[in-house]
Order: C-alpha cells, then structure tokens, then sequence
C-alpha cells in the first residue's frame, strides 16, 4: 500500500517555513513518530532567523536532524548546545520540559532541518527529563546512497540516540545516480518524505511537500534517484496506545492538557528558559478543549 499524504505549510517563530506532515487527518501518526515538520531549505536575510521562544513540553521525544544551519536549543534544564550539520538533538520531555531555539549566526543564513516528536508510550511518560545531543552518527554506504541511522537500528547499525518505542529513522543522501534495495523491519509500518532533489520509491515518484506511507509488512524497500537527491525514512511498530496531540503536548486525556497548559502560563512546573532573545509562548486558552484520540 502507497499512500500519498499531501503536507501543511506553517510559518513558525522568524519567519521560518515549514511543511508539516504529521500529524494529518489522513494519517495521525507512524509507529511512535507523531509530529514531523520539514523546515527549510531557505535562506534568512541579513539581522533574520529562526525564533522559537521558551515553550513546554510534556508526554514526547523531539527529534532535530540538522541538515544546513545552526540552532542554539536552550531548556529549563539549563542546557544550552548548539547543533550543526549532521547532529540530532533529542530531548525527553517526559513530566515537562521546556525549551527555546534560535537561529545562530555560526551556521550562516540557510537553513534546513527536519523535527519530529516522538509520542512516549504509557511506562514512560512521566519520567523525568533529559536532553542529549548526537555529533556522531552511523553512516552506512549503500547503492550510492549514504544512508545516517538517525534512530533505532538498519543495515547492522544502530543510533545512540535513546529512543522507548521499537522504530527507526534514516536519512538517505545522494550526490548523483543511485540505487539501493534497503531492508525493512517486517513488523514495522514505513514512511518517506523527499528533503531535495527528485527521488522515487518502488517505483513512485516522490512529491515534493508530500509525505509517501508505506504501510507495512515489507521485507525491502527500492529506493532510487537520477542525481543528488536527499530523503528521510521514517518507521516504527504500531503505537497501540490512543494518544491526544494539542499544541506543545502528547497526553491521554483533555484534563492533562488543560493542567499542562495552565501551569505553563502561571509559571509553574516546567522552569525557566535562560539567554534566549526570543519572547515566550503563551499556552492558548484549554477551556472547552475537544480533542480526539488517536490510536495506531
């Protein structure tokens, strides 16, 4: 099964354009992968950028895979790094977090990145939270592709990066022609989003601002492309947990939600974001809040 599920432009903090393809109406949510946001390619003019001031989390995993640029990620932990071409970003919100990201003049005025969260199953969202950036990552050559494990395991490797659910994430890059037969995890569901350049999956062509599922029950996968290209594969076990997904939050009832956004505005739970020149969000008002449960 090929599905093919058209993304959402947004403009977040700075101007900055983003193409979001989870979640959607037609497709909430891939394994334990719920949020996915293509930021970019483009380029800020002179005094511009990225700007995306202290904000909470609570229930998920965010996910950065830095591509071109640079963002400074600051949190109530007191963390403060600054991620580069080539590096994850992951932080565990678990019982609350928060954080701001803001572009930084070292990574020039491009930028390109994917974020994705990762919804935490029911053991583990309550745990405290943690933040941990990855410089080194697997990189496996393959067909002329270089395929980065940038989450759970493929092709013999596995990421550092600590994830609670069974899934994967790849990036395939290529500088020219390429073509590979990349083995899938059976039990997983799959999904690919085109990052650059023309590229085609079992012999569809990937869309530009379109987020192509897979389904699942695949042994392999037949990736090509007829010059520099790049893609991200995306894939994990069914979740089987109903989740709801509003504003900065993953949790499983409205109460949650309403508790979670209602402290972020009194200034309680989640700590200070220190040194960000970006203002802070505001919680939008829960009251009233209808949310349908997802489930995978």
């Amino acid at each position: 099964m090929l599905e093919r599920i058209e993304t959402r432009v947004a403009e977040i903090g700075g101007g900055l354009i983003v193409r979001r393809a989870l979640p959607n109406r037609r497709r909430r949510t891939v394994g334990a992968w719920c949020f996915l946001d293509h930021a970019g390619p483009m380029e800020f003019g002179r005094g511009g950028g990225m700007g995306v001031g202290p904000h909470p989390h609570i229930g998920l995993q965010t996910f950065t895979w830095m591509i071109e640029g640079a963002v400074m990620h600051r949190d109530s932990l007191g963390n403060e790094q600054l991620i580069t071409p080539g590096q994850v970003n992951l932080m565990t919100a678990g019982r609350g977090i928060a954080h701001a990201e803001d572009s930084d003049s070292a990574g020039g005025p491009r930028l390109h990145a994917v974020q994705l969260w990762i919804a935490l199953p029911d053991a583990e969202r309550h745990r405290a939270p943690s933040f941990r950036n990855y410089p080194h990552l697997p990189l496996v050559e393959l067909g002329g592709f270089g395929v980065r494990v940038l989450a759970g395991s493929a092709l013999g490797q596995t990421s550092p990066a600590e994830v609670y659910s069974p899934l994967v994430g790849l990036d395939l890059a290529a500088a020219g022609p390429a073509s590979v037969s990349l083995p899938l995890t059976v039990s997983f569901e799959h999904a690919a989003l085109l990052l650059s350049g023309a590229a085609s999956i079992e012999g569809e062509e990937l869309t530009p601002g379109a987020l192509l599922y897979l389904g699942s029950a695949r042994e392999r996968l037949a990736v090509s492309c007829q010059a520099a290209a790049r893609l991200m594969l995306v894939g994990g076990a069914p979740f089987g947990e109903e989740i709801l997904l509003w504003w900065n939050f993953v949790a499983r009832d409205a109460q949650e939600m309403q508790q979670a956004a209602r402290d972020w505005n009194a200034g309680r739970r989640f700590g200070a974001v220190r040194g960000s020149p970006s203002p802070p969000l505001t919680a939008p008002e829960p009251t009233g809040l209808q949310l349908r449960p997802t489930r995978t």
